[in-house]
Formats: structure tokens, C-alpha cells, sequence
């Protein structure tokens, strides 16, 4: 044990079981990051964790390679025996490895994909919204349950070339995944596992226009291809890591609700909607803390010796408003110049979120249409008291009633 973790003069503390940590991580976060660059994370029946508080140190962690994300980074639920060799996903790889995967998967996932992309994601947005005033219950819906929530995996199931009439079922493995880890989540899996090896062999048969069909037909310049296993395995992780603009629509949603003079100015001027959406990534981002990276080394940050096999996390809450980058940080602008630099809720390095594109292309759709659609859109409860799920690593909203 360092001295660091021996004396708690050092280092300060964040107990995550805090009800201030819940109730406003943001600020809790944030005053930690005052004190010190580096804090340490505890939880009753959890190891410990330590966290950087500051950018510039989160950033360069995030990009350093003696900092590594491994099989302990993850929760892993048991799975079926089937499902083992599907588990392990890029975001458990380094190295040359995760550098292969990623140049045969990354040409699908630029922006100019993502913008080409768009007019199929449009139809989606509007049939989710078109079924809206169906579900008004008590003069009230439910934009979580009937719009962020199915969303991505209406998405995922459009890119993938799921069947229509397979996608309820997608759908249901999708609302799990969202929930988090647990005995849903984990009974999703199997049948995750089984309709991405339908896809794959679909496709593999009939070659169609979606991504699957597209990363079959992918080949290097040195002749490497995905394996069949690879391409079940991806359809896996998009469907977890596929779930951010859920909460991020309805953070998104509920800031702008408590933000008038900022939602007015998103309705006067649609053009604003791009950079927007980054400031509310930047603002109220879903992820609070990033996966845990090991050290591979003995390590020293700001002054803090970590020694080699502990965990390491960036306090996304705390980084992304950090004042020594963003000027006037707690203050939500609409406005606020495009950077470098830029929020970190997506992360940094060989690891960057390969889906940031298209993730950034729902949120503009989503709330771009909505607030065209329903001008007298409004919080159906006081906006100073949303239903919030308390976990101090994921910022999400339980329910956003509004009225159309």
C-alpha cells in the first residue's frame, strides 16, 4: 500500500455511498477537484479506486499505455457457455490486438458515415414521435419510456439489419442493457448473442445495405478480415455501448427545462443544435466516472505514487468542468466556442467511443425534432425535482413526464 493510501491527508476521499455524491456528483466531484488532482474512490464492500479529478491529467491518462483496460475493468455477469467467446470485446483489448480490430471497424464510424446515416435515423425519431400522444397517461408521457429509451436500439437494429419483426424483441434486450447489470441484464445476453449470430449469418447469405454486410465485405490492404466470432462480438458491444443517448437525451432534456433563456435560444436558432449537444455532453453527461484502467507499472500523477496492478479512473463529473480548460465551466452556454479542447464524456486515446459519431447524430435528431414537433413542450413536474436513479457512476434520470 502507498503512502498516498495510508494517510488520508493526502489524498481526499469520495465515499460514493455519500448521499451528496448521489444527490449532485457535479458538485461533490467538483469541490474534490479543488482540493487535489487525484482523490481516492471507496465504497462499502468495494476495493477502493482512484480517480483524477483535473483534464489534463485525465486526458493523458486516458491515452497513456501504462494504463491498460483488462477483463477486471468489467462487470461480467455468468453467461451460458455459448456466450464465452463472444464476452471479451474490444474494450478488454491493448495493443496490437485492439489496433487491428479497430482499423477493420472504424471506417464504419466517422462522421461522414454517421451524417450519412442521418436520413435513416429521421424516420425513426418521427415514428417514436408520432406515437407520443398514445401513451399520454394522466395528461402526461413519459419521454424516457417512449422516446430516449427504445431509440438506440432502434437505431442499433436499423444499422445491423435486424427484421421488423424481430425488433421487439431487441428491443426488450436493449431496455436491459440500459438498466445496468443484474439478473435482466444478464438473462439478455443469450439471446443478444443468438440474434447477432442470426445477422451475421443473414447477411453472410444476403448481402443488404447495413453495417453487418458492410464488415463482411471489409478486407485490409494486407488481406486481414473480421472472423465470423469477431463480427458476433462486435454486434455485442454495439448493443452495450450503444445505449448512451438515452440518458443523454433525457439529461439533455431536463437541463434545458431548468435552463429557459438556453432552450429558448436552442428553439429560436436550430442551427445551434450541433454545438449544443456538445456543451449539454460537456454539462450533463451521462458518464460520471470512465471504465477503471490497471496500471501495468508503478506509477506517480501529480505528486501521487500508484502502484502497479491498481485501478484508475478519470471523474468525468469533475473533468468536465474543470476550470483550469473551460472558462466559466458551471454555466450552461449553448454558445460556448467550439473546442479543442473538448469534453472527455467520450472519452481520449486508442480507446475514444468508436460509436461518438452516431451517438452525437441521434441526440441532434432527437432533440432537434422533438422540440420542433411539440413547441409547448414542458416538464409535467416541478423541473427542480426529477426522479433520478442514484449511482455515483452514471448520471440518469428514472422517468421525464412532460406535456406535449
Amino acid at each position: 500500500m502507498t503512502e498516498a493510501t495510508t494517510n488520508p491527508a493526502a489524498v481526499p476521499e469520495v465515499h460514493l455511498a455519500d448521499p451528496e455524491v448521489l444527490h449532485d456528483p457535479f458538485g461533490a466531484y467538483g469541490r474534490v477537484r479543488e482540493l487535489a488532482p487525484v482523490a481516492r474512490l471507496v465504497a462499502p464492500g468495494f476495493g477502493g479506486m482512484w480517480a483524477l479529478t483535473r483534464y489534463d491529467d485525465a486526458k493523458a491518462m486516458l491515452a497513456d499505455p501504462r494504463f491498460e483496460l483488462n477483463p477486471s475493468s468489467y462487470l461480467r455477469p455468468d453467461v451460458p457457455e455459448h456466450c464465452l467467446p463472444y464476452m471479451r470485446t474490444m474494450g478488454e483489448m491493448e495493443g496490437a490486438e485492439h489496433s487491428r480490430l479497430r482499423r477493420l471497424v472504424s471506417p464504419a464510424f466517422t462522421a461522414r458515415r454517421a451524417a450519412e446515416f442521418r436520413p435513416r435515423i429521421e424516420p425513426i425519431v418521427a415514428r417514436l414521435l408520432d406515437d407520443l400522444p398514445e401513451h399520454v397517461e394522466n395528461g402526461a408521457v413519459d419521454l424516457l419510456r417512449h422516446l430516449a429509451q427504445p431509440l438506440p436500439m432502434e437505431v442499433i437494429c436499423e444499422l445491423v439489419g435486424i427484421p421488423e419483426s424481430d425488433r421487439p424483441r431487441w428491443q426488450e434486450w436493449g431496455a436491459a442493457v440500459a438498466a445496468g447489470h443484474g439478473q435482466r441484464f444478464a438473462e439478455a445476453i443469450p439471446g443478444i448473442m443468438d440474434g447477432a449470430r442470426a445477422a451475421v449469418a443473414r447477411r453472410t447469405a444476403e448481402p443488404a445495405d447495413d453495417l453487418v454486410s458492410n464488415l463482411i465485405r471489409v478486407r485490409a490492404e494486407d488481406g486481414d478480415r473480421l472472423s465470423e466470432d469477431e463480427l458476433i462480438t462486435f454486434v455485442w458491444h454495439l448493443v452495450l455501448a450503444g445505449q448512451t443517448p438515452t440518458n443523454l437525451i433525457t439529461n439533455a432534456l431536463e437541463a434545458l427545462f431548468r435552463h429557459p433563456d438556453q432552450l429558448a435560444a436552442l428553439r429560436a436558432e436550430p442551427a445551434l443544435m450541433p454545438g449544443a449537444v456538445e456543451e449539454l455532453t460537456r454539462w450533463c453527461g451521462p458518464q460520471l466516472l470512465t471504465v477503471p484502467r490497471y496500471t501495468r507499472q508503478d506509477v506517480e500523477i501529480a505528486g501521487v505514487p500508484i502502484g502497479k496492478g491498481e485501478p484508475v479512473t478519470a471523474a468525468l463529473g469533475a473533468v468536465n468542468r474543470d476550470p483550469r480548460v473551460f472558462a466559466d465551466p458551471e454555466r450552461l452556454d449553448l454558445r460556448r466556442p467550439a473546442g479543442p479542447p473538448g469534453h472527455l464524456e467520450y472519452g481520449h486515446g486508442p480507446h475514444f467511443c468508436l460509436g461518438a459519431p452516431l451517438a452525437r447524430v441521434q441526440v441532434e435528431v432527437a432533440l432537434g425534432a422533438l422540440l420542433d414537433r411539440f413547441p409547448a413542450l414542458a416538464p409535467a413536474g416541478p423541473p427542480d425535482e426529477p426522479h433520478r436513479i442514484p449511482d455515483p457512476g452514471t448520471w440518469r434520470l428514472a422517468a421525464l413526464p412532460v406535456t406535449l
